[in-house]
């Protein structure tokens, strides 16, 4: 995961690199990753991050690296807030507020982790994709091979070429393939990254759409975490994904990630853009 180790050009100004991932714009989730990492480098270590706050502005453009500036709003006795600004271009692809916390004793509850099959009985997500490579049209099983740095185990797979309607609830394991070893700060930047990832196809579920369709315009709008605990993102995780509703081409999901011991280490929430497009829609 060498995209998350930054350059610092100010005290408060970051460049991090972009990655080719068979999308024509920047993976969300690296933009949101890298913007809590810059956030992070301006905070002192006994402060983790416990909540970020953020909009998509604008597509961000594979071919250049992402200017992070942070702004320091305030650093008061226990709680530290910063903004951050993504910028390509000369123009604001990103916008983040998080907020760190010097930790603390408190009251504590979490939900339970659903009673789902262990990660290593289910079939990995690279397995299946070979399964089906010969349905991929030639010109896109570049992208459709190309090697993840997320492992997936989905506790409920679904056939992408012939989607069926599904509730709007989704289960999977998760954890970064290669061996990581980082600092807690980096560990939260790297998690906001893999949340992104097949989040807000909770909410297409309900409706048979898939990102592979050519007539479905998919873009994640906002994204919002809650951090509870620590984790190690190359350990096995548990994505509970869910969809309360969706209305005016916008589609809600929110997420509980879980260790494999069962404890909650934090909350997603997203809402994501699903149009379906002019010339598909009915007459």
């Amino acid at each position: 995961m060498n995209r998350f180790t930054l350059e610092r050009l100010e005290d408060n100004l970051f460049r991090g690199q972009t990655e080719a991932n068979g999308q024509r714009s920047i993976f969300g989730g690296l933009v949101a990753g890298q913007a809590l990492l810059a956030a992070s480098m301006t905070v002192s270590e006994d402060r983790p991050a416990h909540s970020l706050h953020a909009y998509f502005l604008r597509p961000g453009d594979i071919r250049v690296p992402v200017i992070y500036d942070v702004d320091r709003i305030r650093d008061g006795k226990s709680f530290t807030t910063r903004r951050v600004n993504a910028i390509q271009h000369g123009r604001p692809i990103f916008s983040l507020s998080a907020s760190f916390q010097v930790e603390e004793e408190g009251g504590r509850h979490q939900n339970t982790i659903p009673d789902v099959p262990e990660p290593d009985s289910l079939e990995s997500d690279e397995s299946a994709r070979m399964r089906v490579v010969e349905q991929i049209p030639e010109q896109f099983r570049g992208a459709f091979l190309r090697e993840r740095p997320v492992e997936f185990r989905p506790v409920t797979p679904k056939d992408l070429f012939a989607p069926e309607s599904r509730e709007p609830l989704k289960r999977f394991w998760f954890r970064v393939s290669d061996r990581v070893t980082a600092d807690r700060m980096t560990q939260r930047a790297l998690l906001a990254y893999c949340s992104d990832f097949g989040f807000m196809g909770t909410a297409m579920q309900p409706h048979g759409m898939t990102f592979w369709q050519s007539d479905i315009q998919c873009a994640s709008i906002d994204h919002a975490m809650w951090f509870y605990d620590d984790f190690q993102v190359d350990e096995w995780l548990l994505y509970d994904c869910q969809s309360p509703g969706a209305a005016g081409a916008r589609g809600l999901t929110f997420g509980a990630i879980y260790r494999q011991d069962g404890t909650l280490v934090a909350s997603v929430a997203q809402e994501g853009l699903m149009r379906l497009r002019p010339s598909a829609k009915p007459v």
